[in-house]
């Protein structure tokens, strides 16, 4: 009676656990808007006007700006095109804003046919992010967000840069020269010219603007959001819910290295040049409209004179090899980290490298992941060859241990230290067996770290039906694999490899050796079962991952087998007992 209770308790809880799972994910890290919303956004004048506070940059008056649609806003005249290797989109010469980036070599969706993403958007549209140059100053006339500036050419491309220019009529002059280069960074370069009558006061600036309602939501496993690295450390936050409670967010940790908005796969970081001496913070701006801030100490422009200030702006993917390359030839500290590897980067990124090293050789992700999985097994064969040992070294004392544990019934502790003694003079080690999964464990997740964060992954198929091995296996039971009109929603989208992935870890107990009591047993049944039902939403390349792993077990176990006849024979042995067991219980 008390097994049968044990084991419904044990199915209660198991279901407890799969809905709560689902429930729990859901709640805390819903997930992110993958296309545009109709929202209607509002923010004010993000032209500069005064400095209120050092570090701080006055928006002037909150003015409403109406909605547009993309093709709409990208339709104005008043733009010079950028025509980059890998970036398309332009420059909006009212405001002299960077406000139009598409990443030419990654797709929006799956599709082939989607276009590419759509980094930076105008303001006003659904996807507003935008980056813009400018000054704030005493007893001067600035340029302002409506100041239309005059190009010196029709496109910025990686060997021509553009310049921009405004004249205030009062005798000062602004420039701000772009440059691109092959891959993401562009670089801004402000001067200020003075042939008025006397001395003037000027912080260059740099922001980035963008709305919430298009970012990708923070999960337990990445941070997305406000992002930068200060001095010897990474802030990977506040998140956008902070910000808006809290209103502003200056960082603790130094002098800016870089600073922008993260999403999982893309992001937005201004960079401050050489020697500049520039403060750094987050603000929200109300509805869903949030700016980070990168500005410079007052500098003094004496009549006759000129002053010019430099800073870089990354708009594009976070490819963890162009990042760690801008770290090391620009010298942008910690840049590589706007990957959030956390606390096993030291394994994630070997780990990312030999995937990519295998991709290139054998030509499919899917594939690599296969061969990768070999190569992991392969280096812990020799500890699952001493964990097999180890058991068989157990199975062969088991009668010892139970002759000890009949003398001293009544004495537990002197029980436990016999066993102990027993344990040491036989050379038996009762936790070997633990050693494999407890390796696994690491790598498991490093491998969940690489499938989620990596771009690498981003769209790579590998047969078939997955197009997506960072996604979840999209041929679910449920809706007949497509055919009705609806998605099951969390651990019910039950798909292909989410049963495989219960089928083969149920073959793999099933060849356990070790002898389990009739609850034990019943549990170890059911538990693929709720594997499967839990590691369903999880990308499709992660249970590729388990299920060639399962795969490899079962292989090894039956190797192993042969090797140690003692184990099979004692687990025939065992099961025998407990189908007799089982059947004196139903008399």
């Amino acid at each position: 009676m008390d097994n049968q209770r044990n084991l419904l308790l044990a199915v209660a809880l198991s279901g407890l656990l799969i809905l709560g799972w689902d429930l729990g994910m859901r709640y805390f890290y819903p997930q992110a808007s993958l296309s545009g919303q109709t929202e209607v956004v509002a923010t004010g004048n993000e032209a500069p006007a005064t400095v209120t506070a050092p570090g701080s940059i006055e928006t002037g008056t909150a003015a409403s700006v109406a909605p547009v649609d993309l093709a709409t806003a990208l339709a104005a005249p008043e733009r010079v095109r950028i025509a980059a290797p890998r970036v398309e989109g332009s420059i909006n010469l009212v405001g002299a804003r960077i406000d139009d980036i598409e990443l030419k070599d990654h797709r929006a969706i799956v599709d082939e046919d989607s276009g590419p993403v759509q980094l930076f958007a105008p303001q006003g549209t659904p996807e507003q992010y935008f980056a813009q140059f400018g000054w704030v100053g005493q007893g001067v006339t600035l340029p302002t967000a409506n100041t239309v500036w005059q190009a010196s050419g029709e496109a910025l491309t990686a060997d021509n840069p553009v310049t921009l220019t405004h004249d205030n009529g009062e005798g000062q002059t602004f420039t701000i020269t772009l440059s691109i280069d092959d891959n993401y960074m562009i670089t801004a370069q402000q001067a200020v010219s003075n042939n008025g009558a006397g001395p003037i006061v000027v912080r260059p600036f740099g922001l980035i603007n963008r709305t919430s309602a298009t970012a990708s939501a923070s999960t337990f496993i990445a941070h997305a959001g406000p992002m930068g690295g200060f001095g010897d450390t990474i802030e990977y936050g506040p998140d956008y819910d902070d910000l808006i409670e809290d209103g502003t967010h200056t960082p603790e940790g130094g002098a800016p290295d870089w600073l922008g908005f993260s999403d999982i796969y893309w992001l937005g970081a201004l960079i401050p040049g050489e020697g500049g001496d520039a403060t750094a913070g987050f603000r929200s701006l109300g509805n869903n409209i949030f700016r980070a801030d990168l500005i410079y100490a007052p500098m003094t422009v004496p009549a006759g004179s000129s002053v010019t200030s430099s800073s870089k702006l990354f708009a594009g993917a976070k490819e963890s090899a162009l990042l760690d390359s801008y770290r090391d030839n620009l010298g942008i500290q910690n840049f590589g980290k706007a990957v959030d590897w956390g606390w096993f980067e030291w394994f994630v990124k070997p780990m990312l490298w030999l995937l990519r090293t295998l991709y290139e050789f054998l030509g499919n992700f899917g594939v690599a992941i296969i061969a990768l999985t070999v190569i992991i097994r392969g280096l812990l064969f020799p500890i699952a060859q001493k964990q097999f040992a180890s058991m068989a070294a157990m199975k062969a004392v088991q009668p010892k241990m139970k002759a000890i544990q009949d003398r001293y019934k009544d004495d537990k502790q002197k029980q436990q230290q016999e066993v102990m003694k027993l344990y040491k003079d036989e050379g038996v080690n009762p936790l070997a067996g633990c050693l494999p999964l407890l390796i696994q464990i690491p790598i498991f997740f490093a491998l969940y770290k690489a499938l989620i964060l990596a771009i690498e992954m981003r769209h790579k198929p590998f047969i078939f039906w997955i197009e997506d091995l960072s996604a979840p296996d999209p041929a679910k039971i449920l809706n007949l694999f497509g055919l009705l009109p609806f998605d099951p929603p969390g651990f019910l989208g039950i798909g292909v490899l989410a049963v495989l992935l219960g089928i083969t870890m149920w073959a793999t107990f099933k060849l356990n050796p070790t002898a389990m009591d009739p609850v034990q047993q019943q549990i170890f049944n059911f538990m693929p079962w709720i594997l499967m039902f839990v590691m369903a939403p999880f990308a499709a390349g992660l249970l590729l991952y388990w299920v060639t792993s399962n795969l490899l077990t079962l292989a090894q176990q039956k190797y192993l087998y042969s090797k140690h006849p003692q184990l099979r024979a004692q687990a025939e042995k065992d099961k025998a007992e407990q189908e007799r067991t089982k059947a004196r219980e139903g008399k």
